[in-house]
């Protein structure tokens, strides 16, 4: 007796999910049960750990959570290539240059810190050694570089990504905007790629202010760099083709930063 259609196209998404999974190389720990999880985390794994904001301001036409859009994004093109099992998404670390815009949260530096600390030692119990925070911030590279110490010093090896150095060449090629790193130009433009419906271009203004030092602050009169609007560059001259070149620059990057971690001897 043939199937009914709604059981027929129920087994077609099944084996597409299944097929799906089957073509990824990495694993999402939160999928797994500990008992799978028990013969995954080994010595040889390198464990991945996305952090993204998804409480930090970014101007009139981004979204506070999109940090957070950017770290998922990108572990989902990672979790397509590289055989590395990718922790939960942290979604607060150290923010401090936007706590004076509503919405955005900022851990203190210790705080920061110690729960990528306390997080790798977790993990390294069950066998992993190797860890590779993949950073969308540039703040946080503050509180991963104390980390980074803090584990070799019991023997556990902690890479993660430095925007600023890793996007230096290809920003240089596709920016137009006078200045600026954040919900900016370019970084507009990785969401216009990554997801467009995050993005009102309506909304998007140029606010660069040259002349300030430290982070935004929404007084004139105020310590740290005037923004009245929370952005620091030239939005309006995002476009998705910048977005493409700059994020597709950025996985192969990560990529072979997870690969060289894999071929660090662990002391």
């Amino acid at each position: 007796m043939p199937l009914p259609l709604a059981c027929l196209i129920c087994s077609s998404l099944l084996l597409c999910a299944t097929s799906a999974r089957c073509q990824s190389r990495g694993v999402l720990l939160e999928e797994l049960t500990w008992y799978e999880a028990e013969k995954l985390l080994t010595p040889e794994t390198v464990v991945v750990i996305p952090i993204g904001a998804a409480a930090k301001e970014h101007g009139p036409h981004l979204k506070l959570k999109n940090d957070f859009i950017l770290a998922e994004y990108l572990k989902k093109r990672v979790l397509e290539k590289a055989n590395v099992v990718i922790a939960p998404t942290v979604n607060y670390h150290f923010y401090p240059a936007f706590v004076e815009y509503p919405g955005s949260t900022s851990l203190r530096l210790e705080t920061a810190r110690d729960v990528i600390i306390d997080i790798c030692r977790c993990l390294a119990r069950f066998g992993p050694r190797r860890f590779y925070a993949l950073n969308t911030g540039v703040s946080t590279v503050r509180a991963l570089k104390p980390a980074v110490d803090s584990l070799a010093a019991q023997g556990l090896i902690l890479h993660f990504t430095d925007l600023l150095k890793t996007l230096g060449p290809i920003e240089k090629e596709v920016s137009e905007q006078q200045g600026g790193t954040h919900a900016d130009e370019i970084e507009t433009s990785m969401i216009l790629y990554m997801e467009p419906t995050a993005v009102d271009m309506s909304k998007a203004v140029q606010d660069y202010n040259a002349r300030g030092t430290g982070g935004l602050t929404r007084d004139p009169n105020g310590k740290g760099t005037y923004s009245p609007t929370g952005i620091w560059g030239d939005p309006t001259l995002a476009t998705r083709a910048k977005g493409e070149k700059v994020v597709e620059e950025l996985v192969k990057a990560l990529l072979v930063e997870i690969e060289t971690l894999k071929r660090t001897p662990v002391h």
